[in-house]
């Protein structure tokens, strides 16, 4: 599988990282499915949270023999340095490793988280000290909605991170405000050799009322010709890598439209774009 550059960390990600959010709620069973199948693409770099249910409790067992294969990143989604401080050592003993490669502050959707984590006694207090201590290498911050990429550029001037996580996809970037934001994010990102994750590539709208067939918030193209495309889409950007969906049943699609991805010409992002707008937009805000 293709692998980028994961900015300063220098470690070479493959492009399709595994987001453990796909093991939120399946059996032990079902998770090692899906290891074996990152395993088999040659996935080398896993996203996990405490907030992704039972995922931790899943992945947790394969790593005192797989750990060297992975770079791993976690999150918290506490706001204030002590409890961010227990919720690492927590995710630490549940994934059984001595130390994360990346932990990021996690969901910070709008202006008032960032003031929350940035604060004194926030949690960016308590990643930094563990970076001190050696029990993180790198610090990144994550998020969504349309408001991603304005509170990640403000992030970056309050915080040298290493990383940051945000959606990319074609109904969110046929949004011109959107637009310009992600397109400017990417441009800082990459001059300031900051790693970029792409997460929900391959959402097509909200629900909308209908029956949920798929464990995800929002439903997902399905079928290999329209994943691939949106796949090529934001692969397109100067990104490092996509998260994989946060269902299992599509994972082994969205890694082998990952294996088999090729650059998208200006004119196909365009008309991708344009043709967006039979989508309506999966975040309100």
């Amino acid at each position: 599988m293709q692998k980028r550059k994961f900015g300063r960390t220098g470690h070479m990600s493959t492009v399709a990282i595994f987001g453990a959010a796909g093991l939120s709620n399946v059996s032990q069973e079902t998770a090692d499915i899906a290891m074996e199948q990152i395993i088999a693409a040659g996935v080398n770099h896993i996203d996990i949270a405490p907030s992704y249910g039972e995922a931790e409790l899943r992945v947790g067992p394969w790593m005192p023999e797989t750990r060297g294969q992975f770079f791993l990143g976690c999150k918290t989604t506490e706001r204030k340095k002590d409890s961010a401080r227990a919720e690492m050592e927590r995710s630490l003993r549940r994934l059984n490793t001595d130390a994360f490669d990346l932990y990021q502050l996690h969901a910070v959707t709008n202006y008032e988280e960032l003031d929350a984590c940035t604060r004194p006694g926030g949690a960016l207090e308590a990643i930094v000290q563990a970076r001190e201590e050696g029990l993180v290498r790198f610090i990144g911050i994550t998020g969504h909605g349309n408001h991603s990429p304005g509170v990640f550029l403000e992030a970056l001037r309050r915080f040298d991170f290493d990383s940051v996580l945000f959606p990319i996809n074609p109904v969110l970037m046929r949004e011109p405000t959107f637009r310009a934001g992600a397109e400017e994010l990417i441009k800082v990102c990459k001059a300031r050799d900051v790693g970029t994750m792409v997460i929900k590539t391959i959402a097509k709208q909200s629900w909308q009322g209908q029956e949920r067939i798929y464990d995800t918030w929002y439903e997902p193209f399905d079928r290999l010709p329209e994943i691939q495309q949106r796949v090529d889409f934001a692969l397109s950007y100067d990104i490092t890598g996509l998260c994989t969906s946060g269902d299992v049943t599509i994972l082994p699609i969205f890694l082998k439209a990952c294996l088999n991805s090729h650059p998208m010409e200006p004119s196909a992002r365009a008309a991708l774009i344009e043709n967006a707008v039979n989508f309506e937009t999966i975040f309100s805000d």
